[in-house]
């Protein structure tokens, strides 16, 4: 599916050689006018030098006109140089397109430790400046992968009270994705005009019901990072109701792109839905899902199509939860495994033996504890994630 470039952006990618000669590995948009700017970011405590200044950028000014991704170099735990060195990038990526400096958002990912390699941005600056206009969102996304398996993408056009709108996002992870903020990296871009403060809760909002509800590996980034732009090229501003239906298209766009990472994390074949109900607490609930979704033992009892709901209620167990054993109830794909605190009398096997064939499964909990709930997609453990992490410097 072709996704729609929003109006007023112009998008861009070019082959640096960061890490293998002619593959594409730098992207940047431009915002033809100063466009509304949020970021989430990750709250691991080594954050890679584009997160500081990226962060530093947006709390010292509400708009932006681009952003700059780069793969190959996650210029995180670099120090002093690697700090400079972001902002010498920005520099280069200005002065080729005629940009403030100030006014790009950077992001990058690849092997933490490594310097950027400088006389390579040197090239390549003015390869992805002249290139600005050529791109789609499509180019765009497959240029910021590393070991995902497919690009990612998602869009939606809207009619809003003062015209129509555009909203355009791109994703990139497959490992190391348990988002605390937003996963990896990812950008939305949106034509609307939006108040930069309104901007900026919504997308809070939008990440926490979508990203921060996703997981491949339990592992968070040093480099993680969601920007979003509004510009309102379309003419159509965001105001009141509007702003509702406006947040509801990104949470949208972004559970889309949460679904994506999910469904290629490094090696995998299942999607699960873990859905927690009847906790004390959504805090609780989180507890719950998370315990469940990270645990190697039900991830790899889903990747090997094995009804084993007593990992599940062990998972359960561990997860810090307050619950009563006696009030828990599991089903997995519809069918009910463990009810008030005992297993139930199906032929659990026979029934799901089809619907564990498929990639979404569904793993519905109720603790009976009380309104608290929340619901997480997570990924199955398979043997290529190890052979990736094992053979391969991601």
């Amino acid at each position: 599916m072709s996704i729609a470039i929003p109006k007023g952006f112009r998008l861009a990618v070019a082959s640096a050689g960061f890490k293998k000669p002619g593959r594409k590995d730098l992207a940047l948009v431009v915002s033809d006018v100063p466009a509304s700017s949020a970021g989430v970011f990750t709250t691991n405590l080594f954050q890679a030098a584009p997160v500081v200044v990226g962060k530093e950028t947006l709390a010292r000014r509400t708009t932006a006109r681009a952003v700059l991704i780069n793969t190959g170099q996650a210029n995180a735990c670099t120090g002093n140089k690697g700090l400079d060195n972001c902002r010498a990038t920005m520099a280069l990526v200005g002065a080729a397109a005629k940009l403030d400096p100030g006014d790009i958002l950077p992001a990058s990912t690849g092997v933490i430790g490594a310097q950027l390699k400088m006389d390579l941005w040197e090239k390549a600056a003015p390869e992805v400046a002249a290139g600005l206009g050529t791109a789609s969102v499509e180019d765009f996304a497959a240029a910021i992968m590393t070991t995902d398996a497919f690009p990612k993408y998602a869009g939606e056009v809207l009619e809003l009270g003062g015209g129509r709108v555009t909203l355009a996002g791109v994703a990139k992870g497959a490992g190391m994705i348990c988002p605390n903020m937003a996963t990896m990296l990812a950008m939305v871009l949106c034509d609307a005009a939006v108040e930069p403060e309104g901007w900026r809760a919504m997308f809070r909002r939008a990440v926490e019901a979508t990203f921060n509800r996703a997981t491949v590996d339990g592992d968070t980034s040093t480099n993680d990072t969601l920007y979003g732009l509004a510009n309102g090229a379309s003419g159509a501003r965001a105001a009141n109701k509007d702003l509702e239906v406006l947040e509801a298209a990104l949470t949208r766009v972004l559970a889309d792109l949460a679904y994506k990472l999910v469904q290629d994390g490094e090696g995998a074949t299942k999607v699960m839905h873990i859905s927690v109900t009847g906790a004390a607490s959504d805090k609780d609930a989180d507890l719950a899902a998370r315990a469940v979704g990270h645990s190697p033992l039900v991830k790899t009892a889903m990747y090997g199509k094995d009804a084993n709901w007593g990992r599940i209620i062990c998972a359960l167990g561990r997860s810090g939860a307050d619950f009563n054993p006696s009030d828990v109830d599991v089903a997995l794909c519809g069918v009910e495994l463990f009810k008030s605190g005992q297993p139930t009398d199906l032929d659990f096997d026979a029934l799901l033996k089809d619907p564990l064939e498929q990639r979404d499964l569904s793993i519905d909990i109720s603790l009976g504890a009380g309104p608290g709930r929340y619901t997480l997609l997570a990924s199955d453990l398979t043997p290529e994630y190890v052979s990736i992490n094992a053979n391969y410097r991601s």
